[in-house]
């Protein structure tokens, strides 16, 4: 059922959900929410029913403000504190060693816990109406496209769960994670906010994960898995020639055919699907997940997408096409 995030009495009856151990979808900037009492493990398991996601995979806990931080983390660095002052609200989550006793489910049984303070009205009133933190992995079926609407959660999860509105975010792909628990920070999930914007804020080098994880490791952080993001057509990543040649070669027999580019393309089928790639990074991850959940509603099997700019800027966007792509 979806209610209006800015009606108060929507909000309350959400928080009450999540005091009874239940489980509601709620809006942030990054992407929608399935989200429980990160404190009680009993609840934080419908988390993981409901996706259809391993119990040993972490899910964030979202807080309302970084006094509830020491509530989950029994230590933080210095230079995670510089990132939260710098980022939070907004779409950074940090990894931190996690107290003892404490959210044990919702870090997947881990010595870490992932936190993020959102920066939506929404998310943030519900949060304070909760008293407690979140666990919030994003509200679709694991490792499918995440929602950007609340009709998205609908359309994954049915009428029977609570889904607050708070229209279509506006970042549109999950937030850039930090892990914070290595003595120096190591980014684990790029998202909209750059390696040079982290660095900035914290004032070291933002090590890159490769190299530094054993491959065989239950996951530090959820959206890390090599094939994720996936929506039901296959994905191929092509450079504009590329895709230029295979729908000469197909012509006007091509079909149930979708096409993500930058660049202008010929199409000789009224049966091939072209959503035009914006220029510019943060608005293409802003429409990102809604345009591949499009072209599966409207019958695509295929989707070629233009290979990305190499610039720093495309990062985010790039991780997740290429584990959207490797289903």
């Amino acid at each position: 059922m979806i209610v209006s995030g800015t009606d108060p009495q929507a909000i309350a009856e959400a928080a009450r959900t999540v005091a009874a151990g239940g489980v509601v979808a709620f809006p942030t900037e990054t992407v929608y929410g399935l989200g429980a009492d990160a404190s009680s493990d009993t609840a934080v398991a419908k988390i993981f029913a409901a996706k259809g996601r391993p119990s040993d995979h972490p899910l964030i806990v979202h807080i309302a403000d970084a006094a509830q931080v020491t509530d989950y983390a029994g230590e933080v660095p210095l230079f995670a504190q510089k990132l939260m002052q710098a980022f939070w609200p907004g779409p950074l989550t940090v990894i931190l060693p996690r107290r003892p006793g404490v959210a044990a489910a919702a870090a997947g049984g881990q010595d870490s816990i992932g936190l993020r303070c959102p920066a939506h009205p929404v998310a943030l009133a519900f949060l304070q109406a909760c008293k407690t933190g979140v666990a919030g992995p994003s509200a679709n079926r694991f490792g499918r496209v995440s929602p950007t609407t609340a009709l998205h959660v609908a359309g994954e999860f049915g009428d029977d769960l609570l889904v607050l509105d708070g229209g279509p975010c506006d970042v549109g792909i999950e937030s850039s994670i930090v892990d914070c628990t290595r003595g120096r920070p190591v980014l684990l999930r790029p998202g909209v906010l750059s390696r040079q914007q982290l660095e900035a804020a914290c004032g070291e080098t933002v090590l890159d994960k490769d190299g530094l994880l054993a491959d065989n490791a239950a996951p530090r952080a959820p959206g890390t898995l090599a094939s994720h993001y996936a929506p039901d057509a296959k994905v191929r990543l092509m450079d504009t020639k590329a895709i230029q040649t295979a729908l000469d070669v197909l012509g006007s027999d091509a079909a149930h055919i979708a096409v993500y580019a930058r660049s202008i393309v010929r199409i000789q089928s009224e049966n091939v699907l072209y959503r035009r790639m914006p220029d510019d990074p943060v608005a293409t991850a802003q429409q990102l997940f809604a345009v591949l959940r499009d072209f599966d509603a409207k019958g695509a099997r295929l989707i070629w997408i233009e290979t990305l700019p190499e610039a720093e800027a495309w990062d985010g966007v790039r991780d997740r096409l290429g584990r959207a792509a490797a289903s």
